[in-house]
């Protein structure tokens, strides 16, 4: 596997740094699940010691604030995963059906990694985030009051949630490793586009060394990124709610996730009916789901496609939007501008592939006209 990886993988001539998130990603995950297990050495899955766990790592554990905060921080650069599946929308990477399907897997089980883990701390965010979120399932039809207290472990967000949102936070990274390898076996049978969006395997070069030194220069800089925050603003990504212990009697004045959850908060909550708004938060992410049957462009991207560009860009502006009013209050005009950034979001899964069939007939009509 790992010669597989980073010596015999065939990849195109003319990479940009836009193909470097994907190693990016590795790392950030080896580094998750190193410092992970070192925190769930010290760490009690129990309601009334979870929180002070946590504060003896921080205080008592040679390290170990070191170690918590690497953690906590290095959950935000999801932002790699964001820009990884932002680049393979943009350059069509998406018709490679395989690979596509099983980085959408990855992303759903990161996210639900990432939420149990934001649960774990035991703060009055985590609490509160928790109820929040798992009373969504209630929405469901018929059966969702029996799999809200299935998630629970009784009749209220407690000890045996924790409980269960623990032994998926460990064990889900541990799964999230067998698909990386799945996604790098299917990544390795179709091999990478490439910026031209042309078929390119007769050129193709082996990873190493052509990339493996390039992506290397990215690992540095995105982990020297890491420690200056660890070491300088420890606390720039952690909600300064979450440092008081769970208060089930206190409900926090504006309850959230995480930056990274923002924008599928932001369309739950513009929309007033509760069914409504969760069949949207799962849709803003399932959808990807069904790019891989849009109909083929002459040209895999939309690199010389300037009405895709433009539609591209709304849609990474929905989306900065939809991420900004997550963080605002419930309230006028936040209301209505996620609404409207909402349904910018989601018809950009209808205009793109217009816009990419348009581009072609265009391009059919230049090329006869030419030719006659």
């Amino acid at each position: 596997m790992v010669s597989m990886v980073v010596y015999d993988l065939p990849a195109p001539v003319n990479l940009s740094a836009m193909w470097n998130f994907g190693s990016l990603l590795g790392v950030c995950m080896i580094s998750q699940i190193v410092s992970g297990l070192l925190l769930a050495a010290h760490y009690t899955p129990e309601v009334s010691q979870a929180f002070n766990s946590v504060v003896h790592t921080m205080r008592d554990v040679n390290g170990g604030w070191l170690i918590r905060s690497f953690h906590a921080n290095g959950a935000s650069f999801f932002l790699c995963l964001y820009l990884h599946v932002g680049r393979g929308i943009f350059y069509h990477s998406f018709f490679m059906a395989s690979t596509w399907m099983v980085g959408c897997s990855l992303l759903l089980l990161l996210m639900m990694i990432a939420f149990t883990g934001y649960v774990l701390p035991w703060g009055q965010m985590s609490f509160w985030g928790a109820t929040v979120i798992t009373n969504l399932f209630s929405a469901v039809p018929y059966v969702g009051t029996v799999l809200v207290e299935w998630l629970w472990g009784g009749f209220s967000v407690g000890d045996a949630t924790l409980k269960r949102f623990f032994v998926f936070h460990f064990l889900g990274p541990f799964i999230l490793l067998v698909l990386v390898g799945i996604h790098i076996m299917f990544l390795h049978d179709t091999g990478s586009s490439n910026p031209l969006g042309i078929e390119s395997d007769a050129e193709a070069l082996p990873f190493h060394s052509y990339y493996l030194l390039k992506d290397l220069v990215g690992i540095f800089i995105m982990m020297g990124c890491l420690f200056l925050i660890c070491f300088c603003f420890p606390d720039l990504f952690l909600d300064p709610v979450n440092f008081i212990p769970a208060d089930p009697m206190s409900t926090p004045l504006h309850i959230q996730p995480e930056w990274y959850f923002l924008f599928a908060y932001s369309i739950l909550r513009s929309i007033p009916n509760k069914l409504g708004g969760v069949i949207a938060l799962f849709s803003s992410v399932v959808i990807l789901y069904f790019m891989p049957f849009y109909p083929k462009s002459l040209i895999r991207g939309v690199q010389f496609n300037p009405m895709g560009q433009v539609v591209f860009w709304i849609f990474v502006s929905s989306f900065i939007m939809l991420t900004f009013i997550g963080s605002c209050p419930i309230e006028p005009p936040f209301v209505s501008m996620g609404l409207i950034s909402g349904v910018m979001y989601f018809c950009f899964y209808i205009f793109y592939p217009l816009a990419c069939l348009w581009w072609d007939q265009v391009m059919d009509s230049s090329i006869n006209s030419g030719l006659s």
